[in-house]
């Protein structure tokens, strides 16, 4: 169904909705939103815009995107070690990225504002009894004597997200992107001796590379290499899944390139996606999306019909503006050559230019012993090496990928270069939906990726992941 051009922040209402929350109280839920809607900006205009420019490189294939986090963000995790932690990882795993790719990298943590989850059910069986599924901490408890949606959770999570960014700009003004310095980085972790070799070599010549521009003066303070190795460019973004708790956001504001003009901006992060749940052509969550000048992200998976995934690129970005809308794939390992080259080859026809991201993380949960949740490391990398391969064969890019991790070491998917078996699950299990990529396992994608650019320079042959 073709949109009309008739948009307000609150248009969607109009449209049919899934995932929506049932509160009990609607002139609690009514009193909430109208103390969200007098609540300043978490994001500035001009930084929204800044990214959209840069996102825009990353789909004409002179950048990269690097998007990661938590599958859900706790409110717990609003404190100075999970923020520097997250920070941290996905710092260290943009810089192998530069090094592999000899490409710029944009940051994107799924953080400041990762509240919420779609969940297949809206109940679930716990002793028994069937009670409410736990659906993000802004919306209910994941205890199961708390599970009765509360729209006071919504100011949390606003103030949750302010919190977190305020520190978030704090590390990244105050240096902190020096903590990525490769020389101080451990490996130990690493079981197998030949890869803990190839991780070093690449850490060697990282190190290297900046030791020599310290050396010829291009680390200079008044110089732009070192803005790029010590002050870096950090961005948020998370689902946009409760319409309401967006719509309260959403601003009027001056556009940061023309002050006299004006534009509907979504002020509670800089980057939001519509879920693989979510996006339905003429439903509530792309009438929405369709309206706000942030540069959004469309989760596409086996069951998006190419026709469809055009349909909803038209509605969402009828200008076809170059890299407004990400398409973030996740199919599941094995899949990818089904689905992939016919939604490249509808969206190529189209004239559209999207930035096309992997996603290798939802489409391979599996239940490990004792139907604990998991992702096996070899079907993510799997998945991911297919992408990368499909692009090429089709003469497309891949732009980026899209990683559920967090920069602590859990123990939530098996793999990676740590050897981690069913029977460590429970040694650091924390997450409280979806298994993460923990921060060793999460170097290991960074500098797998980083070898494939690196033979990919000295080889014609495709390099398998």
């Amino acid at each position: 169904m073709a949109a009309t051009n008739e948009w307000t922040p609150y248009s969607w209402k109009s449209k049919p909705i899934v995932q929506d929350v049932v509160y009990q109280d609607q002139k609690n839920v009514d009193r909430v939103i109208g103390k969200l809607r007098t609540l300043p900006p978490l994001v500035s205009t001009k930084e929204i815009d800044d990214l959209r420019e840069q996102l825009r490189q990353v789909a004409l294939g002179e950048s990269f995107l690097l998007q990661g986090g938590d599958c859900a963000e706790l409110f717990d995790y609003c404190s100075q070690d999970p923020i520097e932690a997250k920070l941290k990882v996905l710092l260290q795993m943009s810089l192998v990225l530069v090094w592999g790719g000899r490409t710029p990298v944009t940051r994107i943590a799924r953080m400041a504002g990762q509240y919420a989850k779609p969940r297949s059910k809206p109940t679930e069986i716990y002793n028994g009894k069937e009670i409410l599924t736990f659906r993000g901490d802004n919306v209910n408890g994941y205890d199961p004597e708390d599970r009765e949606a509360d729209p006071e959770r919504l100011l949390g999570a606003y103030f949750h997200s302010a919190a977190t960014l305020n520190y978030v700009r704090t590390l990244v003004d105050s240096g902190f992107a020096d903590l990525h310095e490769p020389s101080t980085w451990n490996l130990n972790h690493v079981q197998s001796n030949a890869v803990r070799g190839e991780y070093q070599s690449i850490v060697n010549q990282l190190t290297d590379a900046l030791d020599f521009m310290k050396t010829v003066g291009a680390d200079a303070s008044t110089s732009t290499t070192q803005n790029a190795l010590q002050k870096v460019d950090f961005f948020v973004s998370h689902e946009a899944l409760l319409l309401e708790f967006e719509a309260s956001l959403t601003r009027l504001l001056p556009t940061s390139r023309d002050k006299t003009q004006q534009k509907y901006y979504n002020a509670g992060a800089h980057f939001l996606w519509i879920g693989d749940r979510t996006r339905q052509p003429d439903g509530a969550h792309v009438e929405y999306m369709r309206g706000i000048e942030n540069p959004i992200g469309i989760k596409v998976g086996p069951t998006t019909k190419p026709d469809d995934l055009v349909e909803l690129l038209n509605t969402v970005n009828p200008t076809k503006a170059i890299g407004k809308v990400t398409l973030i794939t996740r199919f599941g390992a094995g899949k990818v050559d089904t689905y992939l080259p016919q939604h490249i080859e509808a969206v190529r026809k189209s004239g559209h230019v999207p930035v096309w991201v992997c996603d290798p993380m939802h489409g391979n949960t599996k239940n490990a012993s004792g139907g604990v949740k998991t992702r096996h490391f070899v079907d993510i990398i799997q998945e991911l090496s297919e992408a990368f391969r499909v692009h090429k064969d089709c003469q497309s890019k891949l732009n980026g990928v899209h990683f559920e991790l967090t920069g602590d070491s859990v123990t939530e998917c098996v793999g990676g270069s740590m050897n981690l078996t069913d029977e460590d699950l429970s040694t650091n299990y924390q997450t409280h939906c979806d298994p993460r990529l923990n921060y060793e396992q999460a170097l290991d994608v960074a500098f797998l990726i980083a070898k494939y650019y690196q033979k990919e320079r000295e080889s014609d042959d495709f390099p398998s992941l």
